[in-house]
């Protein structure tokens, strides 16, 4: 006889799996899918709060650090014109760079802030402005400042005629004084079309706006001319050797730069005096005389001195990983008390 299998043997049947409808299965796969797009709009989110307090937080540091270094910057102004004060106390007739407004300064006020700062006489440059005679309203040539204007283009090796442009940019007048200057059709036929604007130069940067002038010469010529009032003296105590043989009209001191920063330093006082210039003016060396006119000496006198009222200030702060510039034009009464204001400050040199 057989015998009946064990209990545990006899196995119940596996029940089948219920198979879910259609729309089940739909609705299934869309809750799936709006689980996915809430967890990536949820990151979207979390990463854009997250971006915008980083952005918000350096913004925030960034105010800080230039609100810093424009106090800063104001301080060293105040610092200067106190310096400019007490030089003009003790010598108020003349303007050299060896009684001391010359000297740099580096300091680092609190931690992390460094300053550096330097003061340029920019009389010791050739004022564009004083190609239009101060005496004319505006449609007079300064014929003798065009000469020396001239003569220090070629001497940075760019072509004269540029200073008659420059003369049509800056004067009054609705023709152009030299027909074969750049004219108001020309800039018309600019990208976009503009007008020359007929008033002195604020900034020397507006030579680029010269028709095919560009960066390239601008830079060539940009060390040794500003934009100052009309009728601004060129100050030949602080003026480069370059700046000083376009008003002799030959080659004198820029022949030797190293000997003359030499001379200019053991002077004691204003290299070259005013007697040593016109004897320099008078003394023609043999192959250095420059191209265009030659004026004479009483036509160049009334554009030179050895007093300076206009100085550019440039401040250099670096607060932790941030750097600032700023350019500051100072101006000196020429008057007993020599009082110091600043009349502009900008970001950048020209």
């Amino acid at each position: 006889m057989h015998k009946p299998p064990h209990e545990s043997s006899i196995r119940a049947p596996r029940p089948r799996a219920r198979s879910l409808p259609p729309l089940a299965r739909r609705q299934r796969g869309v809750a799936l899918l709006i689980a996915i797009l809430l967890v990536a709009l949820g990151t979207m989110v979390a990463a854009a709060l997250a971006y915008n307090n980083a952005m918000t937080a350096r913004r925030t540091i960034a105010d800080f650090s230039y609100d810093q270094a424009l106090l800063i910057t104001e301080g060293v102004e105040a610092y200067s014109a106190y310096g400019l004060w007490l030089v003009h106390k003790n010598d108020p007739n003349v303007t050299y760079p060896g009684q001391g407004w010359d000297q740099p300064l580096n300091v680092s006020p609190s931690p992390g802030v460094n300053v550096q700062a330097s003061l340029e006489d920019l009389q010791g440059r050739f004022n564009l402005n004083d190609l239009i005679e101060s005496k004319g309203n505006g449609v007079t040539p300064n014929l003798t400042a065009l000469a020396v204007f001239q003569r220090l283009l070629e001497m940075v090796g760019l072509q004269p005629v540029w200073a008659e442009d420059v003369v049509n940019w800056i004067d009054t007048s609705p023709t152009p004084l030299f027909p074969q200057a750049a004219s108001d059709t020309q800039y018309l036929e600019m990208a976009p079309p503009y007008y020359a604007p007929n008033r002195p130069i604020t900034s020397t940067s507006e030579l680029l706006a010269l028709p095919g002038f560009g960066r390239e010469r601008f830079e060539k010529i940009a060390p040794y001319i500003t934009a100052l009032p009309v009728g601004t003296a060129l100050n030949i105590c602080s003026a480069s050797p370059v700046v000083l043989d376009a008003f002799l009209g030959h080659r004198e001191y820029s022949v030797d730069p190293k000997r003359f920063a030499s001379d200019r330093q053991a002077a004691g006082g204003c290299f070259p005096s005013m007697q040593e210039f016109q004897t320099a003016f008078s003394n023609m060396l043999p192959g250095g005389t420059l191209g265009g006119s030659s004026p004479t000496w009483a036509q160049i006198e009334p554009l030179i001195g050895d007093e300076s009222s206009y100085f550019r200030l440039s401040t250099f702060v670096r607060a932790g990983t941030t750097e600032f510039a700023f350019y500051s034009l100072l101006y000196q009464d020429d008057g007993e008390d020599g009082k110091v204001l600043t009349l502009l400050r900008s970001d950048t040199p020209n």
